[in-house]
């Protein structure tokens, strides 16, 4: 194996989507010297790149915002924080001016208004924009260089990251005054798009410092796709009709409410949609906003307007669902000192409660959390000052330093949290007797991951973590879908169906070989209830 490459920075970024970026620049431009690993090539990987997206620009009018917060409030289970709401739609239209302005960013124009058109991004566009602005701000960027591990100082505070080069084939070490975790959610490696680098490997390193997480039940996301596709954009689905498979229309199936109508029937016979109430100027809206949806219906001669289609369903989990690494101030600092989190790495409940936000909300939280994690960063690396990596210690565990060595490996471990993760009677269609019995299993493969999955190779130690993480989500998730005893934003109960007010509070989890929850209290939410 080549050396060892050793480095030191002030701010490591650990991610290189959009919340990655972000921090990264605001870091750089804080004065701050930036390191910013991604396990792909930044610019190219992650959810953002091969897709477009709206963002949720909103001009600064009260009456808009307040519109625009409105929109999901009662979706997601009046759990979102207003204030943090408000911060969000104010640093989103600062991010997107700048982006126009200095990021050189190609917006279309209003043939009406001759004004540049900012409620959207072409991800392929933006993501190149960013990695050559973060270049041009000094930020030096290691492609193909997965983070397996934190490393902390001897009081526990986070100092740095240790990882893989895979096309050097060389580890790498990199001390830091501050770390954010950028790296995305996790999608259980479902094939949904641009989400196979989603494997919840930030989620695995900030537990094993001792991360507190947040919303975690509300991690249950299924984006509708054509049968045997990767490519999703649900949004799309908006415009569809959907049909049993005798031809009959699927009363109650929908894209924002009744995709539970369309799982449920999927286990049982095919469904079919069509998108039969989009008209011209829609149509061409469409194909313009996401060439590559079309792509595969043109390559197979349907015409998914006028054509029925088989669809299906993948599960896109914390990419889409809004649990996350809890933060505790403005700053997106995590519960340990030195780590801060962003993106959709970060909970996203401030905002969009226990619903999905979608891509708008989704852009929004990721360039703006990625901000303000980058600017803290910057500013407790100042005040921590730097630190040689020989005292450093690392702390990670499973896929890395079993206790014993079984015949666990990580491909088996993988379809084994898999077939409890990803099938829609377990996770979107809930019911606690079927939730605990998934929980049981996902128990007893942690047990065995954590004591004997491990690995010899570089790239044997990335597929290792990747299974670790998507078991130790998988846990967490189901701990606090069952700590939650009623239906809430996307938590839905079978054995519970009503909304309870008593339960009008975040869940918070946590640990390792011992996951616990608790109720976190609310801030700046708001309960409506119908007297």
């Amino acid at each position: 194996m080549t050396e060892l490459l050793d480095l030191s920075t002030d701010v490591l970024v650990i991610g290189g989507g959009p919340a990655g970026a972000w921090a990264a620049l605001r870091a750089a431009q804080s004065g701050a010297e930036v390191v910013l690993v991604d396990k792909g090539y930044c610019g190219t990987s992650g959810a953002t790149a091969p897709s477009g997206t709206g963002v949720w620009y909103v001009q600064p009018d009260p009456a808009e915002r307040a519109k625009a917060k409105a929109s999901r409030e009662t979706l997601g289970g009046h759990l979102a924080d207003h204030q943090w709401m408000n911060r969000v739609l104010h640093q989103t239209y600062v991010n997107m001016n700048l982006l126009g302005e200095e990021g050189r960013y190609p917006f279309p124009v209003d043939p009406d208004t001759g004004q540049q058109i900012r409620t959207g991004l072409q991800g392929p566009e933006y993501m190149r924009r960013m990695r050559a602005w973060i270049k041009r701000a000094g930020v030096r960027i290691l492609d193909h260089s997965p983070a397996l591990e934190l490393l902390v100082d001897a009081d526990g505070v986070v100092r740095g990251a240790a990882g893989y080069q895979r096309q050097d084939h060389r580890d790498y070490r990199v001390a830091a005054g501050a770390v954010v975790i950028a790296s995305g959610g996790c999608a259980f490696l479902s094939r949904a798009l641009g989400t196979n680098v989603d494997t919840g490997d930030g989620a695995l390193m900030a537990a094993e410092v001792g991360a507190t997480f947040s919303g975690m039940e509300f991690s249950n996301a299924y984006a509708i796709v054509p049968a045997n596709s990767t490519i999703t954009k649900t949004a799309y689905y908006g415009y569809a009709t959907f049909f049993r498979a005798d031809g009959s229309v699927l009363e109650g199936a929908g894209s924002t409410k009744g995709r539970s109508v369309i799982a449920r029937t999927l286990l049982s016979e095919p469904v079919y949609a069509q998108l039969d109430r989009a008209d011209d100027v829609v149509q061409r809206q469409m194909r313009l906003g996401q060439p590559n949806f079309f792509l595969q219906f043109d390559r197979r001669g349907i015409n998914p307007f006028t054509d029925r289609f088989e669809v299906s369903m993948l599960a896109e989990g914390t990419v889409r669902g809004t649990g996350g690494i809890e933060v505790v101030d403005d700053s997106c600092t995590t519960t340990v000192p030195g780590l801060f989190a962003a993106g959709d790495a970060a909970t996203r409940e401030r905002i969009c409660g226990g619903f999905t936000g979608g891509g708008s909300h989704n852009s929004a939280w990721a360039m703006s959390s990625g901000s303000w994690a980058g600017t803290g960063a910057a500013r407790f690396a100042r005040s921590a000052g730097r630190i040689r990596a020989s005292e450093l210690r690392a702390v990670g565990r499973a896929g890395l330093r079993p206790t014993s060595r079984s015949e666990v490996d990580a491909p088996a471990v993988v379809a084994a949290a898999q077939a409890e993760l990803l099938p829609y009677e377990k996770n979107l269609l809930r019911d606690g007797g079927r939730v605990q019995g998934a929980l049981d299993e996902l128990e007893s493969l942690w047990t065995a991951v954590s004591s004997g999955l491990g690995a010899d190779s570089g790239d044997q130690r990335v597929r290792a973590r990747q299974a670790a993480a998507i078991t130790a989500v998988g846990r967490w998730m189901y701990h606090s879908a069952l700590a939650r005893t009623e239906t809430r934003g996307m938590s839905k109960r079978s054995d519970f169906p009503d909304l309870d007010p008593a339960q009008h509070h975040h869940i918070l989890t946590g640990g390792l070989d011992e996951v616990w929850t608790a109720a976190g209290a609310l801030k700046g939410a708001e309960l409506q209830v119908a007297s």
